[in-house]
């Protein structure tokens, strides 16, 4: 090992809580970036290898067959702005159900599907359809589903029938496939379409089309506008884009992203900061040493080298430690992704990886090197024969002009003599205010992450009744929970048995069916409520629940895709019935994957609303909830339900993982805060150990020193704590938003208006705690240190 490699090794070893420091804040701020630039080109890339790959239609057109015929809808691949065109395809929606080969019990029926009349998988440059397993139907009679349809216990070889329509006909899965753009749930020969449509059903078609400019949510209004305009005025009866598809692809991990882009800026200034302090604070302690080093023949640029090295060592264990747990927490956030769309992806990016350990360590060498500079310049003689650094005569004048004015506070004199260290050296100060400052933005973005995710998880749960009232368990004990498949119950025997139950204050039930929408992907899930649905504690973001038939509310994601807002009407279709409703609201609803309606189950035709098969029972003040449900139970066990006390609840996998980041990466970042101060303080005790040895000569007690070397550290703790916490605050009201954002979702304000006057509080009271928490070690060695050490150090 060379002489300069001793130097920086030795440098290492003897300052061991500084390298811990700087270790702890790169593990953190790698940890994070690694972790946020895998997600956002992990997330991203299954989809957009795919959509590229099969050609991935950028607008899937539904056209009214009754204003438009075929020729006239081929003629709009020429509308401005196409590229490439397929169709137009003949398109019908069913309502099957399972033949007795299909292993679903008899009488359920599956979800609506929308199926179009194709001749090939493939459709030229658009959509190509990739086979999974099977074959592509050959004859009317066979149908090909596709994997992303709701039911997916349908296999190959099983039939469904259609008994809604002349003669019910049957179909034979032939085969599964997958259409990255979604744009159909099964498909046919185009002859097959014909016995697949009711004689007074309205006929649909289906384009497919890609554009040369379809990146942004402007360019595929303007697209759509486009087609629209070449198409028969008001055939055009709904279109999805695909940038909802590819939302809707990266939801959960887009999720992450701005949380993780927080995390990963304030681990960076941190070990940007921490490295800084360290080097500079080494540098000013280590005069003499540096002087020996150029004595011995070490150049100027050989001294900063080794001054930079000693930063560099601990940052880069620190940052390689990073790497690999931001790679570990990327893979199980991203281990179904590839597979819905068949790409192979672990979620690992080696350039994301090599990108921000560069980054990093670049960003700590620079801010060293700057630091050790002085070292460099610093002159053999002099650096010999002061064996400090320049400038002590005016630190220490600049220390007596502030004891001053703080020897005159009604404070004992140590803790005045303490209030008054910080100005002798503002520069360093100043970095411990900055580690202090970022300590507590930390945590108060951290508390106020924190009681979102509560708030989200309490949204997502909303429901607050006393009892649960389920279809039981068949052959099960009461109290066995729902059932996988929920078999529609006699609502009138629930309601009489509800009504008889003494005790019973208000109850609302609820059933569910899928629905289509036009220019919505898939399916739409349309919740029914009766009774008192007021009561179901859905959070609203904007408008209001619905208060009688014809009105619904529906969360942002659908939204989004029926292209509608607060006061538009919208058509479902459900079991070949339209149903119109308007929009009265925007709802809270966590549930990202799916698309939703709710609305009063007499908005439905009369006899055709979807059954309850739930109930939420409230309790009159008093009753004993646990005695209730026991004889609800058994007054429902005749009809086949159960209830029991209490509702459905339970904490989402990815509001669990975020609790979990949060709190071990704000514990990391509050740990390194906490070794900033320690650091400083540290450097402070031993440029004063000659001051701390006459003031003990003169008789300050231990308990005294302590409070001094604590009261130096007070200022900075408040006001960086003053300063961290509106830091805080705000980060956490510019990344939720950001969050909801990229998951599809709008976020109240009660979302982000989450902590009590006595929460921010302690928050801005934390600068302190961290202060002298980081202070306390080194005052309590610096009152231990004997008198005549200290004197003898100079």
């Amino acid at each position: 090992m060379s002489a300069l490699g001793r130097v920086v090794r030795a440098g290492v070893r003897r300052r061991r809580t500084q390298s811990v420091a700087v270790g702890l804040a790169a593990l953190v701020a790698t940890t994070c970036s690694v972790l946020g630039g895998s997600l956002l080109v992990a997330s991203q890339a299954p989809f957009d290898r795919a959509f590229d790959g099969r050609h991935g239609a950028h607008l899937a057109a539904r056209f009214d067959g009754t204003r438009a015929d075929a020729d006239r809808l081929a003629a709009t691949a020429h509308a401005a702005g196409v590229t490439a065109a397929a169709g137009p395809f003949r398109t019908v929606t069913v309502d099957p159900e399972p033949g007795p080969d299909s292993g679903v019990p008899a009488g359920v029926t599956v979800a609506p599907m929308t199926v179009t009349g194709r001749a090939a998988p493939a459709a030229g440059d658009v959509d190509n359809v990739e086979l999974l397993k099977g074959g592509w139907p050959t004859r009317p009679g066979e149908v090909v589903i596709d994997s992303g349809y709701r039911d997916q216990e349908l296999e190959v070889g099983a039939t469904l029938r259609l008994p809604g329509l002349p003669g019910a006909p049957t179909l034979r899965i032939v085969g599964l496939a997958r259409s990255v753009s979604r744009t159909s749930d099964a498909w046919v020969v185009p002859d097959g379409i014909t016995a697949l449509t009711a004689p007074a059903s309205i006929p649909g078609y289906e384009m497919l089309y890609r554009f040369a400019k379809a990146g942004t949510a402007d360019a595929m209004a303007a697209d759509r506008a486009a087609v629209a305009d070449a198409a028969p005025a008001g055939s055009l009866t709904g279109a999805q884009s695909w940038l909802t598809a590819k939302r809707g692809s990266d939801r959960n991990t887009a999720l992450f992203l701005p949380f993780m882009v927080a995390f990963g800026l304030l681990g960076l200034a941190m070990s940007v900061l921490v490295a800084g302090n360290v080097v500079a604070g080494a540098v000013g302690t280590a005069t003499r040493r540096i002087g020996v080093l150029k004595a011995l023949g070490c150049t100027p640029a050989q001294v900063v080298r080794a001054y930079v090295a000693q930063a560099l060592v601990p940052a880069g264990a620190g940052t390689l430690l990073g790497v690999v747990a931001g790679n570990l927490l990327t893979v199980p956030v991203l281990a179904t992704t590839g597979q819905l769309y068949g790409t192979d992806t672990s979620g690992i990016a080696p350039w994301v990886d090599l990108a921000v350990a560069g980054g990093t360590l670049a960003a700590v060498a620079l801010v060293a090197w700057a630091a050790a500079a002085r070292a460099g310049r610093l002159r053999t003689v002099d650096a010999l024969a002061v064996g400090r650094t320049a400038g002590g005569t005016r630190r220490d004048a600049v220390a007596r002009r502030a004891a001053a004015p703080a020897a005159r506070l009604p404070l004992p004199r140590p803790l005045s003599l303490g209030l008054a260290q910080p100005f002798a050296r503002p520069a360093r100060a100043a970095g411990m205010l900055a580690a202090v400052l970022f300590g507590t933005a930390a945590a108060a973005f951290a508390m106020g992450m924190g009681g979102t995710m509560t708030w989200v998880q309490e949204a997502k749960n909303h429901d607050g009744s006393d009892v649960f009232v389920h279809p039981r368990r068949p052959d099960g004990p009461p109290g066995s929970g729902p059932v996988a498949r929920p078999v529609a119950a006699d609502p009138a025997a629930v309601t009489a048995a509800l009504t008889a139950q003494p005790g019973t204050a208000a109850s609302y039930g609820l059933g569910t069916v899928e629905a289509t929408v036009p220019g919505v992907a898939g399916t739409t899930t349309v919740t029914a409520f009766t009774g008192d649905s007021g009561r179901a504690g859905y959070r609203m973001v904007s408008g209001r629940w619905y208060r009688g038939p014809g009105e619904a509310v529906a969360p942002a994601t659908f939204l989004t895709e029926a292209s509608a807002r607060i006061g538009d009407q919208v058509t479902f279709t459900d079991h070949g019935r339209p149903v119109t409703v308007r929009i009265v609201g925007e709802v809270f609803d966590p549930h990202v994957q799916t698309n939703e309606l709710f609305t009063d189950a007499a908005t439905f035709p009369a006899g055709t609303a979807p059954k309850p098969d739930v109930w939420f029972v409230t309790l009159k003040d008093g009753t004993d909830r646990a005695a209730y449900a026991t004889a609800l139970d058994r007054a429902l066990a005749p009809v086949h339900m159960s209830a029991e006390a209490g509702g459905p609840s339970g904490s989402s996998d990815t509001i669990l993982a975020m609790r979990s980041l949060t709190a071990t990466l704000t514990a990391l970042l509050v740990a390194v805060a906490g070794l900033g101060v320690f650091n400083t303080v540290v450097l402070e005790i031993r440029e004063r150990r000659r001051d701390t040895g006459v003031t003990k000569a003169v008789g300050m007690t231990p308990p005294q020193t302590v409070g001094t070397v604590l009261a130096s550290v007070l200022l900075v703790g408040a006001v960086g704590g003053a300063v961290g916490l509106p830091v805080g605050l705000l980060l956490h009201r510019v990344t939720v938003p950001a969050m909801g954002h990229s998951a599809g979702l709008n976020f109240p304000a009660a979302a982000l208006d989450v902590l009590s006057t006595p929460q921010l509080v302690l928050l801005g009271l934390g600068g302190v705690l961290i202060a002298l928490l980081g202070a306390l070690l080194p005052a309590v060695r610096a009152a231990r240190a004997r008198t005549v050490d200290a004197l003898r150090a100079e």
